[in-house]
């Protein structure tokens, strides 16, 4: 499984990015896609994940800001940021999993950079 990330950047507190992950390789049952985001000194933390069956889940600290969504005839996973604020700022991956019964194997994108600044 391949993860190919994209959209980062830099934009002011306030404003709005759009992520793009896109799997390749083989992808067939994987369950779950998601973003995670590390901030420099700090533990990765999960932001958002979507489950085969659209099932969502968010950090506290980006709901009702962040949106997740999935096509899943692009193989692509999608992470709408609105109202980004300075904390928002770290590295993102996108994750892709594939859990049978109490086995999961997890995929990393490379990482894309966030940055919230004025």
């Amino acid at each position: 499984v391949q993860l190919q990330a994209s959209g980062g950047g830099l934009v002011q507190p306030g404003g709005s990015l759009r992520l793009s992950c896109a799997a390749s390789g083989f992808i067939a049952n994987l369950n779950v896609m998601g973003w995670y985001r590390q901030a420099p000194g700090e533990l990765r933390e999960l932001v958002a994940s979507i489950t085969n069956g659209r099932s969502t889940n968010y950090a506290d600290s980006v709901k009702a800001r962040f949106t997740i969504s999935r096509d899943n005839v692009k193989r692509t996973v999608y992470l709408q940021m609105n109202n980004l604020k300075p904390e928002d700022t770290a590295v993102y991956y996108c994750n892709a999993a594939r859990v049978t019964g109490n086995i999961r194997n997890d995929y990393w994108g490379q990482g894309t950079q966030v940055t919230v600044s004025s």
